[in-house]
């Protein structure tokens, strides 16, 4: 019988499972650990930004029934809502959920569509945060394509994380360089976003995300001129409250 995860708290599930799997591959965490009890129903989030086809193309060929969840704030370049379409056609994956903000909220909260220009932490959690927040309470955990190597905030992040009380998160990639990503596009010849080639190696809502010149932090380019460095769906219960490294070791 499927175990009862109600009976057993977050943390200690999210413990057990990076002792069962700490020295698995990103590819054997995909497949063994989906089916792990202690996991419970899992989707996929995927932005379809820079590194998200490896993710995506993992799971297409491990798991490809894995519900993805993408989020259309309303506000991302044309050209990721061209590649989501042209990946969702030429992927094996047989659920992929477009997920956006209730409309009668945005219309209270940005009107005119410049809410970004005041308050980048508001315009996320409306745009991105509750509407992903919503569609992740049928899922006792989520796959995510976050690396140690993005910045200082990730680097200690493990295969398994806790969400506060609330989920697990999934990280397979956590121990994947920059060029294990690029090996693994080229040697499954796996498109590219288009905006890469144009400077943009990470890639948000088109407002809040600029070109990066060379030798710039490949991050540098989001919410450029802030302090700002996450949207807030990796902050606890989807507030701006950073997880305790210890609660991610």
């Amino acid at each position: 019988m499927p175990r009862d995860l109600n009976a057993h708290p977050v943390a200690e599930r999210v413990a057990a499972l990076n002792a069962r799997y700490r020295h698995h591959s990103a590819t054997q965490v995909l497949e063994h650990a989906l089916k792990d009890d202690d996991l419970g129903r899992v989707a996929l989030v995927s932005s379809f930004g820079a590194e998200s086809v490896v993710l995506l193309h993992l799971v297409s060929v491990i798991a490809p029934e894995t519900p993805v969840l993408f989020v259309d704030t309303r506000m991302l370049f044309q050209e990721t809502l061209d590649y989501q379409r042209e990946l969702a056609e030429s992927l094996n994956l047989c659920d992929i959920r477009t997920i956006r903000a209730n409309p009668a909220r945005i219309g209270y909260e940005d009107p005119d569509g410049t809410l970004h220009q005041f308050s980048t932490d508001t315009c996320c959690a409306v745009r991105k945060v509750e509407p992903l927040e919503r569609a992740l309470t049928r899922f006792e955990g989520w796959i995510t394509g976050r690396k140690r190597f993005q910045n200082q905030d990730r680097g200690t992040i493990d295969f398994f994380e806790n969400e506060g009380d609330i989920r697990i998160k999934v990280n397979p990639l956590a121990h994947w360089g920059r060029e294990d990503l690029e090996e693994y596009i080229v040697n499954n010849r796996l498109p590219r976003h288009p905006l890469v080639a144009k400077g943009y190696p990470s890639i948000g809502c088109a407002p809040c995300t600029s070109p990066v010149k060379p030798g710039e932090d490949p991050r540098a380019g989001r919410w450029r001129g802030s302090q700002k460095t996450e949207c807030g769906i990796h902050f606890t219960d989807g507030a701006a409250v950073r997880m305790k490294k210890e609660d991610a070791a």
